[in-house]
């Protein structure tokens, strides 16, 4: 499927991105029961949970608003499931960010990295 495949290798681009950065991915694609992360990655004494979307333009709208509430509920489920099962070190601040990737046919990737995109309700 396009679509899947166009998400894959946009989560790479982001992943590329966030490394160069200077961020350190811990994980990719972790679930929880049907719901996911599509990374997690920590820089200092930050850990953030980074939703990644993609488009082809932006004639449906920006990538980041297909983030809705109902996604952002999910992925704040499948922190606190990754987070019960570790001990974070003192002083570590939990964030989610979020990572855009417009990506036309035939040209490089636009990416953005929106830090601190919302907060776990």
């Amino acid at each position: 499927m396009a679509g899947t495949r166009l998400g894959r290798e946009a989560e790479d681009v982001a992943a590329r991105h966030l490394e160069s950065q200077g961020w350190t991915i811990l994980a990719r694609n972790v679930r929880a029961g049907r719901r996911e992360v599509d990374i997690i990655a920590t820089k200092g004494r930050v850990l953030t949970f980074v939703e990644v979307k993609c488009r082809r333009s932006r004639e449906y709208g920006h990538p980041l608003e297909a983030i809705t509430a109902a996604k952002r509920e999910e992925i704040a489920r499948v922190a606190r499931a990754w987070l019960r099962d570790r001990r974070l070190p003192p002083g570590t601040t939990v964030r989610f960010d979020a990572v855009s990737v417009v990506w036309p046919a035939g040209e490089p990737p636009r990416i953005s990295h929106l830090p601190d995109a919302w907060r776990m309700g």
